[in-house]
């Protein structure tokens, strides 16, 4: 039976100019000069330049002016009858409807050369557009750490973009193809393996020596079918269920040894004479115990509205009812205007919400911006800026996973700045970067021999008044990206 009923709903859609700001939020430095750039090329109704007071004033007078005289004879109402094709076929909003990435001539970093490869596939658009995404959320270390269902729902959500799983993985499978190899892993296994079979294609293909293919066949067949036994160094074991000899389980174990386990940082190794430089987003400067804070000047550009647009607007406005041919020519320039605005808006707003976030941050942080002591960083995490700011965890997220601050000590990742508490035998609250620090001191001066477990690593811990489970030591050692001590085991 067929029933009728009402249903509410509460759906939470971004505006065209609100997916414009996440966008340009992500952007760091260098790649805003681009965009920017971009922009000015694809609508001349924006211009770099700033604009007086008396010149902004004149000009919202204006538009106000053609405003009314555009509403007395409605204006949407007498486009109607005649709809230019232009209009039809695209917003003619600029480059941003397009949404296309430049890359970059003469960068030097890991994303701006995996986004210059990318450029030269020969690919479907939007399989590229989604290899360009998946780029986007890559670590450092060149690792996806996000599932790829994540990602759906985060195009979705952020940019109106509807796509299948299915889409994603072939554009994984894109950038798994670029160079370093292992880049686009979503786990360490899957790294060694993209990069091994990488070389025993290239080994095969230039009929490379035999043996080494034996041993490159058979650390494949560890990594596919025995890397748990590896991970925890059960050699014995492999060689009993590979029936092979010790020479032949050291030769495999020597072709994953030589594998990149971070193939992101792998880029300013390789280029030591052009080492990536990270443009900083802001810059803070200690004078008298004062902290002061600047938002990099690349990163504030001055952008105007062409004065000769608003002119030809006026122009228009006022003999818009004259023929076809100026009406097409005022829509144009309608367009081009409220384009140029759009984007000008977002622009200052990105400057706004960059500034706020990092002040809020400073103030949070002050004793640790004033010494450069690790031990002065006070447990912070997304939502304690995400209240001062009152925004929303995901903009404060994208905010810190993205921008570096220039201070007196260093250039630092704003992310770095987060982490959690912990409690000392005192009752006082400390960072987990305090203790990490200790973690890989105790680490570092460890005999390799008989490396200390998480369990005597806690203990050391608590000797010293940190209040730490076992289980947190290991959160902890991964996040460092230390190995168990299994694996940190040197052998004789």
């Amino acid at each position: 039976m067929l029933r009728q009923s009402l249903q509410q709903k509460l759906l939470q859609k971004l505006s065209p100019q609100q997916i414009q700001l996440m966008k340009l939020l992500q952007l760091p430095t260098t790649e805003l000069e681009v965009r920017i750039k971009e922009e000015l090329e694809a609508n001349p109704a924006l211009e770099e330049g700033q604009e007086q007071e008396w010149e902004e004033e004149l000009a919202e007078d204006r538009m106000e002016e053609q405003s009314d005289s555009i509403e007395e004879f409605n204006f949407d109402e007498y486009l109607d009858d005649e709809t230019p094709e232009y209009r039809l076929s695209a917003r003619n909003h600029g480059a941003d409807a397009d949404d296309k990435t430049i890359p970059f001539s003469g960068g030097t970093s890991f994303f701006e050369r995996l986004n210059a490869q990318l450029g030269l596939l020969d690919a479907p658009e939007k399989t590229r557009a989604l290899a360009d995404h998946i780029i986007g959320n890559l670590d450092e270390a060149g690792y996806l750490r996000r599932d790829l269902e994540s990602i759906v729902n985060d195009l979705a959500f952020t940019e109106g973009i509807e796509v299948e799983q299915s889409q994603l993985e072939e554009a994984l499978w894109l950038v798994q193809g670029l160079d370093p190899a292992g880049v686009g892993a979503r786990d360490l296994r899957e790294c060694l393996q993209l990069q091994l079979r990488r070389k025993f294609e290239a080994e095969s293909a230039s009929k490379g020596l035999l043996s080494r293919r034996i041993a490159q066949r058979i650390a494949l067949e560890i990594l596919d079918f025995h890397f748990e036994a590896f991970s925890k160094k059960h050699f014995e074991r492999i060689q009993k269920k590979l029936d092979i000899d010790e020479e032949g389980l050291k030769d495999a174990l020597g072709e994953i040894t030589q594998l990149n386990p971070k193939p992101g940082n792998s880029g300013a190794e390789s280029n030591r004479g052009t080492a990536v430089q990270i443009v900083p987003d802001f810059l803070l400067f200690v004078e008298d115990d004062e902290l002061r804070l600047q938002l990099n000047q690349r990163n504030a550009p001055e952008l105007r509205i062409s004065p000769v647009y608003k002119e030809m607007m006026d122009t228009y406005a006022s003999g818009a009812k004259s023929n076809v041919q100026q009406k097409d020519a005022l829509t144009f320039v309608k367009q081009k205007i409220d384009s140029a605005k759009w984007f000008v808006d977002a622009i200052r707003q990105r400057q706004h919400t960059l500034l706020h976030t990092m002040q809020a941050i400073i103030d949070h942080q002050n004793a640790y911006f004033l010494s450069g002591d690790d031990t002065d960083l006070r447990p912070m995490i997304l939502k304690d800026i995400a209240d001062v700011v009152e925004m929303d965890i995901s903009t404060v997220s994208r905010v810190a996973n993205s921008k570096y601050i220039q201070t007196p000590y260093g250039t630092f990742l704003l992310k770095s700045f987060f982490s959690e508490s912990l409690t000392t035998e005192t009752g006082e609250e400390v960072s987990s970067r305090e203790v990490k620090k200790i973690l890989e001191e105790a680490i570092e001066a460890e005999d390799k021999r008989k490396p200390l477990s998480d369990e005597k690593l806690g203990q050391l811990l608590n000797a010293k008044g940190y209040n730490i489970a076992r289980r947190t030591v290991a959160k902890y050692r991964e996040q460092l990206g230390i190995a168990v001590a299994r694996m940190r085991k040197e052998l004789s």
